[in-house]
C-alpha cells in the first residue's frame, strides 16, 4: 500500500471539500482522530460492525451509480467500527498530507507495536489515543498509523479497504458535508 498516495487523496479531498479553508493546529485534528476512535467504541458498544459481503454484493450485480454507492455503504458500512477506524486513518492521512510528511519513511508492517490480542475493544482504543497524545509531543504523530493498522491486523479487519470505501463515500458528499464547521 503506498501510504504517500494514500495521503495526498485524502489531503486532497479535505481541501476540495473546505477543510482547510482555515489554519488549524495539529491538536486540532488529532482531537478529531480521537473523536473518530471514541466512535469506534460507540460502534463496537452498539455491535455495529461493517457489513462487507452484502455490500460486496450489491456492489457486484451490476454497474451501479455513486448514487447506489452511498446507499450500499450508508446501509452496510457507514458508522460501524470499521468505519469509524477508516475515518481515523483518514484524518491522520490528511494531517500528514497537510504537513507534508512522507509517510513511505515509515516502516508499518516491521514496526514494533502493541499486542492488542489480549485487550478488549475499549482497552485498545484507549491505547491507541495514549499514542496520540505521547507521540504528538514527540513530534512522531503519525506513529498512530502504526498502531490502528496493528489493532486492525489483530481483529481481521481490512482497514484498507474500508478506508478506500470511505475515501470514495467522501469524495461524494458536498461541500463540508452538508452543515459541519470542522
Amino acid at each position: 500500500m503506498n501510504l504517500n498516495k494514500l495521503r495526498d487523496k485524502a489531503y486532497q479531498c479535505a481541501v476540495a471539500h473546505g477543510w482547510h479553508d482555515e489554519n488549524l493546529s495539529d491538536e486540532h485534528f488529532l482531537c478529531l482522530v480521537i473523536s473518530e476512535l471514541m466512535e469506534a467504541v460507540e460502534a463496537d458498544r452498539k455491535g455495529k460492525h461493517a457489513n462487507r459481503v452484502n455490500f460486496e454484493y450489491y456492489m457486484k450485480q451490476r454497474k451501479r451509480d455513486d448514487e447506489e454507492f452511498m446507499y450500499a455503504f450508508k446501509h452496510g458500512i457507514k458508522d460501524s467500527v470499521e468505519d469509524e477506524l477508516s475515518d481515523a486513518c483518514i484524518r491522520l492521512l490528511d494531517l500528514a498530507g497537510l504537513r507534508g510528511y512522507d509517510l513511505d519513511s515509515f516502516d508499518y508492517e516491521g514496526s514494533d507495536t502493541e499486542d492488542y490480542s489480549d485487550m478488549t475493544f475499549t482497552e485498545s482504543m484507549f491505547r491507541i489515543c495514549v499514542y496520540v497524545t505521547d507521540n504528538f509531543y514527540r513530534d512522531e504523530p503519525f506513529i498512530l498509523l502504526n498502531e490502528i493498522f496493528a489493532f486492525c491486523r489483530d481483529r481481521n479487519i481490512d482497514i484498507f479497504w474500508h478506508i478506500k470505501q470511505k475515501m470514495k463515500y467522501n469524495e461524494l458528499r458536498p461541500y463540508k458535508h452538508g452543515d459541519k464547521s470542522y
